[in-house]
């Protein structure tokens, strides 16, 4: 079993568990996703470059795992292969963004 799927396995049992599922809609699922990473964007507010650098790494690591539970079950909704989905993203954004000409540089593809 790939560990994707693993870990989907878990997130529907835990979900299944406490019946969910009838507050997983894509509206919702899409808002815990944005609501979750405005969590991990306040972790970074206000503070500069090098500050930033220290925020702890434990509150870090919990707000990707609720931006990264809530985005696979939305992938399962809809039922895509996230290993799929996640290679051919990046196969697109390599033709978009072509090494030799994104290396170094901040632009984004038109305007490279």
């Amino acid at each position: 079993m790939s560990d994707f799927k693993e870990i989907l396995n878990a997130l529907v049992t835990f979900r299944d568990e406490r019946n969910w599922e009838q507050f997983h809609n894509s509206k919702d699922l899409a808002l815990a996703i944005s609501i979750e990473a405005a969590e991990l964007n306040e972790l970074f507010l206000w503070k500069t470059r090098e500050e930033s650098e220290q925020v702890d790494r434990q509150k870090i690591k919990e707000e990707l795992a609720d931006i990264l539970a809530f985005s696979f079950l939305m992938a399962h909704k809809y039922e895509f292969d996230i290993r799929e989905m996640v290679l051919q993203k990046i196969q697109e954004n390599s033709k978009k963004y072509p090494a030799e000409k994104a290396r170094n540089t901040a632009k984004k593809y038109n305007q490279l």
